[in-house]
């Protein structure tokens, strides 16, 4: 039985999704989507005119997944916990991130790179979508009463993290991204109250 057109399209933007993280945007192209996806390259050019609108289809994916995982972590009880859940998070994907690194950054840094003004949108919205989690993060240190430092605070964790995530790929050891996590869970653990610190003690 033929796929929906709207299965096809996910599933082009999932295998292309995937290649772009090994390989990097530059060095995927759309004949490789088609090869990873098992979608002959003519229908590809139906759903994509060009390698510039998957970029902003993977950028749109990506966005959408990581609000569905903020939606998740919002539900939880303390901006503590909501914090402690965003670096769980990354060190769950260490594995991924030694072997690829991270998937939001190095295609923010990809479409950054790429001298096609066709990927200036994707661009664009990579670096919205940081922009959203900083956003996010802040509100959470705001949460905590930090007060006009939260931003701070926030890129202070992201760049820990993507630091983390990066000297992880470079050296193949994922125990890295472990390790820095631990050290940014002490960091955090400095800046709560004294008051939420007591309740998390007993």
């Amino acid at each position: 039985m033929e796929t929906p057109r709207s299965n096809k399209r996910a599933q082009l933007v999932e295998a292309a999704g995937n290649l772009v993280h090994r390989r990097g945007f530059n060095r995927t192209t759309l004949a490789d989507i088609a090869e990873e996806s098992g979608i002959r390259l003519g229908n590809v050019y139906y759903y994509f005119k060009t390698k510039a609108a998957i970029g902003e289809a993977i950028v749109e994916q990506r966005a959408s997944d990581y609000r569905a995982l903020l939606g998740i972590w919002d539900k939880l009880p303390a901006a503590e916990d909501r914090l402690e859940a965003f670096i769980q998070f990354t060190c769950e994907s260490r594995a991924i991130l030694a072997r690829s690194g991270c998937p939001i950054g190095t295609l923010c840094m990809d479409l950054r790179k790429d001298e096609e003004s066709a990927t200036k949108v994707a661009a664009r919205n990579a670096a919205r979508l940081f922009a959203e989690i900083l956003s996010w993060l802040e509100t959470q240190f705001r949460a905590l009463g930090h007060g006009e430092k939260s931003q701070q605070l926030a890129q202070h964790l992201v760049a820990g993290l993507q630091g983390a995530s990066i000297l992880a790929l470079v050296f193949g050891r994922r125990e890295l991204v472990v390790e820095e996590a631990e050290r940014l869970r002490e960091w955090l653990n400095g800046l709560m109250p004294a008051r939420r610190k007591e309740a998390r003690a007993r």
